[in-house]
């Protein structure tokens, strides 16, 4: 089985919590991850944007196999300001990102009194994140059309992708706000060598 996603407003403060949109709530040896992007001065480092955090022993109960480590953090972060409606240096498109539009990051150990969050804000000190929403989590198929972790992968004939890839989130065309247009989900995926060695910076986004 699958684990859906489900977000919900909330007035609680979600720090160190799982959370779609937010600021990121970082280990102080943990960067906030970027990109490279370029304008008609040069290069430059654009930050992608944070799409949620996962304490992984909200899931523990609904992953049975340990396909996934059931403590610490998981961090979600990608280059798809566009499907916000917002102005981006990129634009990621059907098919599989570049590499670094989509980056996994994950820490073994969630410390309350250690970590901090990763606000980014703009030449106004404005927040320059969607609010944070609470995730739930709770058993799908394998094949469910929503938001979700494990289950079934893009489909073979997506440009770059294989049949062998295992789905780690599926992210839904209406989640959160994001609006895919015709395409979507957006998948990110690992080789199953990757996935089962806990290689999580090796991830590939695969927009349908």
């Amino acid at each position: 089985m699958a684990i859906a996603v489900k977000l919900s407003r909330t007035e609680t403060e979600l720090f160190c919590s799982s959370k779609w949109w937010g600021d990121p709530d970082l280990p102080a040896d943990m960067e906030y991850p970027t990109a490279m992007a370029s304008d008609e001065d040069g290069e430059f480092d654009y930050p992608l944007t944070f799409i949620c955090q996962i304490d992984c022993e909200d899931i523990a109960a609904l992953d049975p196999e340990g396909m996934l480590p059931h403590q610490g953090m998981f961090y979600v972060f990608a280059g798809l300001d566009e499907y916000l409606g917002y102005g981006s240096p990129w634009h990621n498109g059907p098919g599989q990102w570049e590499r670094k539009q989509v980056v996994v990051k994950y820490t073994k150990a969630i410390n309350f009194e250690t970590f901090r969050s990763a606000i980014l804000v703009d030449d106004d000190d404005e927040s320059l994140t969607q609010p944070a929403l609470k995730m739930s989590f709770e058993a799908c198929a394998d094949d469910a059309p929503v938001t979700r972790l494990l289950g079934s992968g893009p489909s073979a004939e997506v440009p770059g992708s294989a049949a062998n890839l295992v789905n780690f989130l599926q992210i839904a065309s209406g989640t959160g706000g994001l609006d895919f247009g015709p395409d979507g989900p957006l998948n990110l995926v690992y080789t199953p060598a990757d996935f089962s060695a806990g290689k999580w910076k090796l991830v590939r986004g695969l927009l349908q």
